[in-house]
């Protein structure tokens, strides 16, 4: 297979779906409490060096082979006195909050844990420990995800149900998919659940927040002062808020750490996002786990052939046809960079006329000949293709005048001893007058300018024609 390109850049496109939220939300706000205390870098846990990410002393570095007691302590207020602090504002609002565990940090703090579940909190797994993964091999990271699940279980009760590793590698989608979670947030890529193929499976992606996230209280230009948190929250809420009244809601996730936004000096700033929601109606507050339901059952995978996917001998066979008779160009289009973004009407669309247009004119030519004449012999012989005649149709061109068959014979003669091809135009776009309108004004243009008009309409038919075959 010729190179693929595995990112997607289109996403939902310029039309995201409608989520369908429950009662008509116009957005829902899903909160996560990171617990990492207990699972970070520590001498103590059998890590090579102290922790040195997200903690009150920016810019740490981390100490090989030596216990940092000032970054263990910053740890510990998160289980002491954060969670609880978390906890009790939760509580006082009746916000269900998911929980992104470390599995080893949980089994360490067994009072928090039942607190979380005594509040019908979901503990989804933040990984075994809380490091650094790109480093680390596949059989390593798929090990101590297995190894994560089983003592998540062990200490909860129950295997969770949903991934998030944070510091994570370029295979933890794909293991994390294999090991066969209901949702996985290692990406920051939209403001929507969608399906991606992981692992040979249709896997949910319930996508993450870096920006709404109290991590930017330890880290370089990030907040300092909750005036700041609060008001980036709240103008993030009223951006999407707004989005949702105009007919297309979305998700917003806001990021929390016990030792970060838990302190005094920076929980006011969440209470007073948590008021400024709860003074708007049409405000889902659910859990991750609670989307992934949602989502899996209002928006289940669309099982298609994705183009970017397939082989080469079923792409020709498929898009062969799409520029009349000429299946060179799905050919050279199957070589170029094919990616997830071509895996729709639009996306192929792109591919097919960039190899179209890189054809030399005598091939160009060559497609433009391979079209029939509108009306013409072949369509009365019944020996268009079935594109061409369903197009055909569509316009009415089947259900001619004997004055107008007689003109469309007369125009389409004309039209090829002038221009040396057929007339070409997306009849999807027209009704039988405005062809035929078009028809007596475009034969009389210099045949250059037609060749190019002509090129033109061929794309669009194709354009036309994929949109009933892709998303």
């Amino acid at each position: 297979m010729p190179p693929r390109y595995e990112r997607n850049m289109r996403g939902y496109g310029p039309r995201p779906v409608d989520p369908q939220w429950p009662d008509g939300a116009r957005i829902a706000v899903q909160f996560v409490v990171n617990y990492e205390e207990g699972g970070e870098n520590c001498i103590l846990h059998g890590d090579s060096a102290s922790e040195a990410f997200l903690s009150e002393i920016v810019g740490a570095a981390a100490w090989p082979g030596q216990r940092h007691w000032n970054m263990e302590s910053i740890y510990e207020y998160g289980a002491r006195a954060g969670f609880w602090r978390l906890h009790r504002l939760f509580w006082e609002f009746g916000i269900p909050a998911t929980v992104y565990g470390v599995a080893t940090a949980l089994a360490r703090s067994p009072e928090q844990v039942r607190a979380m579940q005594d509040a019908d909190w979901e503990i989804a797994s933040h990984g075994l420990k809380w490091i650094d993964y790109k480093d680390h091999s596949e059989a390593e990271e798929r090990a101590d995800i297995a190894t994560a699940i089983d003592l998540h279980t062990s200490v909860t009760g129950t295997r969770p149900k949903g991934w998030y590793t944070g510091r994570c590698s370029v295979n933890t989608a794909t293991l994390a998919a294999e090991a066969g979670f209901d949702y996985i947030s290692d990406t920051y890529d939209d403001d929507l659940p969608y399906w991606r193929r992981l692992a040979g499976r249709d896997q949910l992606i319930i996508p993450y927040t870096l920006d709404c996230n109290d991590m930017r209280f330890a880290t370089p230009q990030g907040f300092n002062s909750g005036d700041q948190f609060f008001t980036y929250l709240r103008d993030s809420f009223d951006a999407l808020y707004a989005e949702g009244q105009a007919g297309a809601p979305k998700m917003m996730s806001v990021g929390l750490h016990c030792r970060l936004v838990g302190r005094p000096g920076r929980i006011t700033a969440l209470r007073r996002f948590m008021e400024h929601i709860a003074a708007h109606g049409g405000v889902w507050t659910p859990r991750r786990i609670d989307i992934a339901n949602h989502w899996t059952a209002m928006h289940p995978p669309q099982g298609f052939d994705r183009p970017s996917e397939m082989n080469r001998d079923d792409f020709v066979a498929r898009y062969g046809g799409i520029l009349e008779h000429s299946a060179w160009v799905a050919e050279r289009a199957y070589e170029l960079e094919l990616s997830p973004a071509h895996d729709s009407a639009r996306g192929l669309h792109n591919a097919l006329c960039r190899a179209f247009r890189a054809g030399s004119v005598e091939e160009r030519r060559a497609v433009l000949v391979a079209h029939p004449d509108l009306a013409g012999k072949l369509a009365s012989a019944g020996r268009l293709t079935a594109a061409s005649t369903s197009e055909q149709v569509s316009a009415g061109l089947d259900m001619l005048t004997d004055d107008e068959r007689a003109e469309f014979t007369q125009l389409n003669t004309a039209y090829v001893e002038k221009h040396g091809h057929p007339f070409i135009i997306a009849v999807r776009d027209h009704d039988k007058a405005s062809i035929l309108h078009a028809f007596r004004s475009r034969i009389a243009h210099d045949s250059a300018t037609e060749f190019a008009t002509a090129c033109a309409q061929v794309e669009r038919i194709a354009e036309l024609r994929l949109s009933e075959l892709l998303p």
